[in-house]
C-alpha cells in the first residue's frame, strides 16, 4: 500500500469546532464504509458539524463553504484506539497537550481512546465536546491497575482490590479501565463485569501464561490473545510463558518461539472472538520497534521524527543501538512478526472487528502519523485495504455502540479528504481517472 497522502482541511474543521457553518465538497468520492463501494462525484453538505445530505445532485445552501474536491476521497474520520500523549508523564509540560491533539487531527485522527487516563485528561476530553479546542472526540481510560507503581496507575495486590477499583471508574470520569500485564496474575485471573454494566468498557492486557480459557471468562474487557502465547506452544514445550509486551525484552524468552504449534491458531483465534470480538493488536507498534530493525537513518527520515525534543531523539536512537533485542537473530524477530500476523488474520476470518491503534508516542512513533502505519501493518498482515480501514473506522464506531450504547459525538462523524485513493479495492468501483 503507498503511504496515503493527504488534506485535511482546516476551514472544515473550524466549522467542525464551531458547529455552526455550512460547507459542501463537490465532485467528491465518497468511500462510505457501510460496504466496500465508492459513491463516485457526490455532493456532500455538512451542516453544523453534521453530514447533512449526501447525492449527485444534493441542492447546495446558500451561503455555504464550497471545496472543490474533483478526484479525491472522503472517508469517515480514522479512530486511534490506543494512544497516549506526552503530555500524560512528568517529563513533557502539560501545556503542550492541546498542539498535540492538533497533530492527530491533522493527521486525520477524529477519535481517540487514550489508554492511561489522568485528571487533565477529562479537562481536555469536557472542551473537545463543547467545541472550545481543536481536537479529536476523547475516550479516556482509567488510570491503568498495575502491580508495581509506574506513574498514572492504581496499585492492585489482591483480586477484591482489582474489583473495587475497576468498579469504581465509572462515568463520567472514565471511559474504560486497564489492567497491565505488570498486575499480579491472581488478580488478571477475576474479572470485574461492574464496569461493563456501569457501562464503561473493560480494557485489559493478560500475562504471558494466562490461559485462552480464561479470556472466554472476561466478557467485559477487550481481550487481544496476541500476547497469550502458552496456548499455543506445543504440548511437549519447555517452557509455558513467551514473546509478549513486559516480555518482549529478554532474549531468553524469544527461544520460545521455535515451539510454537502454529495448527493451533485457528483454534485460539476462534476462541477469542467468541470471548470477545474486538481485538486491538497495535501491530505496526510491535512489529517495527521490536520485530523489524529500525536504523538511525530511518528513524531521522521519519516525518515526525521533529516533533520530539532532541533529548527525546538522542534516548531513543540510543536504547535502539544498545538494546537486548540487537541481540536476536533478524530471523527469529520475522518470524515473530509473521505469528503475530497469522493470528491478527485468523481472527479476522473468525469474524473478529480488528481495531487500530497505534500505542504511540513511544519510541519515536507519533500519534496520527503512526495511525497510517498501522493501517499499512494490519494490510501486511493480511487483512484486505479496506478491511483495515474498517479497523480505523467502522469497527471502533460498533465497538463504542456495544460498550456505550450512547450516541457518538459530532466529530466523531466529520468526514476527511484524501488526495490519493486510500485503499485498492477487488471491485472495479474506481473511477478510471482516479489518481493511484
Amino acid at each position: 500500500m503507498k503511504r496515503v497522502t493527504f488534506i485535511i482541511l482546516i476551514s472544515l474543521f473550524a466549522a467542525a469546532v464551531s458547529f455552526a457553518q455550512t460547507v459542501v465538497f463537490k465532485n467528491v468520492n465518497v468511500i462510505p464504509m457501510d460496504t466496500e463501494r465508492v459513491l463516485t462525484n457526490q455532493i456532500v453538505i455538512v451542516k453544523n458539524g453534521v453530514i447533512a445530505e449526501i447525492g449527485p445532485t444534493a441542492k447546495v445552501p446558500k451561503g455555504a463553504e464550497i471545496i472543490d474536491a474533483t478526484g479525491k476521497f472522503l472517508i469517515p474520520g480514522l479512530a486511534d484506539m490506543h494512544t497516549h500523549l506526552l503530555s500524560d508523564g512528568d517529563e513533557y509540560p502539560k501545556s503542550i497537550a492541546e498542539d498535540e491533539l492538533k497533530v492527530m487531527i491533522a493527521n486525520g485522527v477524529t477519535t481517540i481512546r487514550l489508554m492511561i487516563g489522568t485528571p487533565e485528561q477529562l479537562i481536555l476530553r469536557a472542551r473537545s465536546a463543547k467545541g472550545e479546542i481543536i481536537a479529536p472526540t476523547i475516550y479516556s481510560a482509567s488510570p491503568h491497575l498495575t502491580g508495581k507503581k509506574q506513574g498514572n496507575d492504581f496499585v492492585v495486590n489482591t483480586p477484591e482490590e482489582a474489583v473495587t477499583r475497576s468498579a469504581n471508574q465509572r462515568p463520567p470520569a472514565t471511559t474504560s479501565s486497564r489492567s497491565r500485564r505488570s498486575s499480579r496474575r491472581k488478580c488478571m485471573k477475576r474479572p470485574s463485569m461492574k464496569p461493563r454494566r456501569s457501562g464503561s468498557a473493560s480494557s485489559a492486557t493478560p500475562t504471558a501464561d494466562s490461559s485462552a480459557s480464561n479470556a472466554r471468562s472476561r466478557r467485559a474487557s477487550r481481550w487481544s490473545i496476541l500476547t497469550v502465547t502458552s496456548k499455543r506452544f506445543a504440548d511437549d514445550a519447555p517452557m509455558r510463558g513467551s514473546v509478549s509486551d513486559l516480555y518482549v525484552y529478554n532474549p531468553k524468552n524469544w527461544e520460545s518461539l521455535d515451539y510454537i504449534d502454529e495448527s493451533k491458531i485457528a483454534k485460539i483465534a476462534k476462541m477469542t472472538v467468541e470471548s470477545n470480538p474486538f481485538v486491538d493488536p497495535t501491530q505496526h507498534f510491535m512489529k517495527n520497534t521490536f520485530g523489524m530493525p529500525r536504523t538511525e537513518e530511518s528513524i531521522r527520515a521519519q516525518p515526525d521524527f521533529r516533533f520530539y525534543p532532541k533529548k527525546a531523539q538522542d534516548f531513543y536512537i540510543g536504547y535502539l543501538k544498545r538494546t537486548p533485542l540487537n541481540q536476536i537473530s533478524y530471523e527469529k524477530r520475522a518470524k515473530w512478526v509473521a505469528i503475530r500476523d497469522k493470528m491478527i488474520k485468523a481472527i479476522y476470518d473468525a469474524g473478529g472487528k480488528i481495531l487500530a491503534g497505534s500505542d504511540t508516542p513511544e519510541f519515536l512513533w507519533l500519534y496520527g502519523f503512526t495511525m497510517h502505519r498501522e493501517l499499512k501493518a494490519l494490510n501486511e498482515a493480511g487483512l484486505t485495504r479496506f478491511a483495515a480501514l474498517e479497523a480505523a473506522t467502522k469497527n471502533p464506531a460498533l465497538f463504542s455502540e456495544r460498550s456505550r450504547s450512547r450516541a457518538r459525538s459530532k466529530k466523531e462523524r466529520m468526514p476527511i479528504l484524501f488526495c490519493s485513493t486510500p485503499i485498492r479495492f477487488s471491485i472495479s468501483q474506481i473511477p478510471k481517472n482516479a489518481p493511484a
